[in-house]
């Protein structure tokens, strides 16, 4: 490899869009697509901490806080990727904590999608560059899911930024890009268990991409010059190579290792143990993550096929129709046209791979698994309708304008912006219930605020040493087992998203199994300030609390997931 700047001449798969009217200058692409990065941010900061915790959301706060407390961690993948614990510890350290803070780091991700589109300029004409930012900044599902703390969206930022890396590197053979590359990788990895999808589907890709087709056409000239090719590249890069190898390794120790506390007994930072922390942060990382995800996979290790896969494709084509045809449409395009481009045919194929793919591999049918499918379907999406407006605007700029031609793009360009707007309008911003095409089923249909302010008012009271209890069997966590680090028993999680708001308030929670009698639970031998319950139980609690407790029904989810709360007067 040459070093960074010493680069070769343009991939040949570039090309320039020459009508007038829908070329940028040179020097102007890159602030576009700046400009599409800060309104992709305002539109995913505006009203961040609206919507309450989902009941994944909580638990990553909920791990975050613990971890915040205590500065122990390990990586467990029940509880997800360290990335977000990493980023998410320090901001609520300094900022406070709340809903908004929490979903902030995602959402600065998520706007940052739109910069990718830069490291593809070699590849991409300026048009289809602008074009590819302003799907990532504005397509409804990939804007939601960049104001949910969960790791979708940070995986797609750093899955979609290795592959513009590596072939940058390759391009231009940069050593600089070549690092940068080796770094995203362990990103992405760190982000979401959702990684060994996308490593299937480049594999995937790119047997399609080099197929048997230019075989057959030229007699096996074409795959002889390619493999020169990656002969001539690979001399001299053994250096290089193991470079980008330790920084890779550095990177995912960094990410994967412990973090020393109390149940934590292995850190970085102490010397005797480092050895074993770089152990876990590597091997033992990776041996947890089969032994959660595969060997004892949730629910039952397999999950049915078709249902799965048809959620997904109904979910998609009702709220990404304009991204789905258009990158179906280019991609097919990309395929069987006299000149080849590779970025193009490859990326569409990594996106229609994963409609299968993700749901397949998903524990629970829900929207988010789409963003990866609607990340990489963008770029092939966007050469689609860059070649569509360049038709239009040469049907306008003829001598004889073609009025039809014209009238025809525009109609879908107006079809794109209302489909986009009224999914923006409707899902992203509007209420979650059970008619959201984006809210996945444990999204609380209320709103948790009272909930909130009645725990840190409790918090705040020092008359109480346990200030929240959860009474009955479907919320009691027995004694012997813990509610401090992951795993956990299932009936803490029935009581999602409640724990984050309890936590949040700096607030001790118990349980009881037993309706009839709650001063046992606390040391005080008084009933907390706010009881928790089902609403089976709400008649004899209420009974049993009397006239100083105010009762309220929550909704924990879009449907069937009904709880009720006594807030002492």
């Amino acid at each position: 490899m040459s070093r960074a700047g010493e680069s070769g001449s343009e991939a040949p798969e570039r090309t320039h869009a020459t009508v007038a009217g829908l070329r940028f200058r040179r020097d102007r692409v890159l602030g576009v697509v700046v400009a599409l990065a800060l309104a992709g941010l305002v539109l995913r900061v505006v009203g961040l901490g609206g919507r309450p915790f989902h009941w994944d959301e909580a638990r990553v706060g909920y791990w975050t806080l613990r971890f915040l407390d205590t500065g122990a961690y390990r990586y467990r993948p029940v509880a997800g990727g360290p990335l977000l614990y990493l980023v998410g510890r320090p901001l609520l350290a300094l900022g406070g904590v709340s809903d908004g803070l929490a979903r902030l780091p995602v959402a600065v991700l998520g706007a940052a999608l739109p910069l990718v589109a830069l490291l593809f300029r070699d590849r991409l004409d300026d048009v289809e560059t602008v074009l590819f930012a302003l799907l990532l900044a504005v397509q409804p599902l990939v804007l939601y899911y960049s104001r949910f703390l969960r790791g979708d969206v940070p995986l797609a930022l750093f899955g979609v930024a290795f592959v513009g890396l590596a072939l940058r590197a390759w391009d231009r053979r940069s050593r600089r890009d070549a690092y940068a590359a080796a770094v995203a990788l362990p990103l992405a990895v760190s982000a979401s268990g959702f990684v060994v999808g996308y490593v299937g589907c480049w594999l995937a890709a790119w047997l399609l991409v080099a197929d048997q087709r230019s075989v057959a056409a030229d007699g096996g000239a074409s795959a002889r010059a390619a493999a020169a090719t990656l002969r001539e590249r690979l001399v001299g890069t053994a250096t290089p190579a193991a470079r980008a190898l330790l920084l890779a390794a550095s990177t995912t120790v960094l990410l994967f290792a412990p973090r020393a506390g109390p149940g934590v007994d292995v850190g970085l930072s102490d010397p005797a143990t480092s050895h074993l922390a770089i152990y876990e942060g590597t091997v033992g990382a990776a041996w947890r993550f089969v032994g959660v995800r595969v060997v004892h996979r949730f629910p039952d290790g397999t999950h049915a096929f078709l249902p799965y896969v048809g959620d997904a494709a109904g979910t998609l084509l009702s709220v990404a129709l304009p991204v789905v045809v258009a990158a179906t449409a280019t991609t097919l395009w990309a395929r069987y046209a006299s000149v080849r481009r590779p970025l193009v045919e490859g990326v569409g194929y990594w996106g229609l791979l994963g409609v299968v793919a993700f749901p397949t591999i998903a524990e629970v049918s829900a929207p988010w698994v789409l963003v990866h499918v609607v990340v990489p379907l963008s770029l092939p999406a966007a050469v689609g309708f860059a070649a569509l407006l360049r038709r239009g605007v040469a049907a306008a700029s003829a001598s004889s304008v073609d009025v039809g031609t014209v009238a025809a793009v525009a109609l879908v360009v107006l079809a794109v912006v209302a489909q986009v707007g009224a999914v923006t309008v409707g899902d992203v911003y509007g209420p979650p219930d059970r008619d959201s095409r984006l809210a996945q089923y444990a999204q609380p249909s209320d709103d948790l605020d009272a909930f909130a302010t009645a725990v840190r008012s409790a918090a705040d009271d020092d008359r109480s040493t346990v200030e929240v209890l959860y009474v009955g069997e479907v919320y009691h966590v027995p004694p012997e087992r813990t509610t401090r680090r992951p795993p956990v028993d299932d009936t803490w999680g029935n009581r999602l998203p409640l724990p984050w708001y309890v936590e949040s308030a700096g607030a001790d929670a118990a349980s009881t199994a037993n309706v009839s009698t709650f001063e046992a639970v606390t040391a005080s031998g008084s009933v907390p300030p706010v009881v928790v319950t089902a609403p089976a139980h709400r008649g004899d609690v209420a009974a049993r609390l009397g006239d100083d407790y105010e009762a309220t029904a929550y909704r924990l989810g879009l449907w069937n997931r009904d709880v009720v709360v006594f807030a002492r007067n």
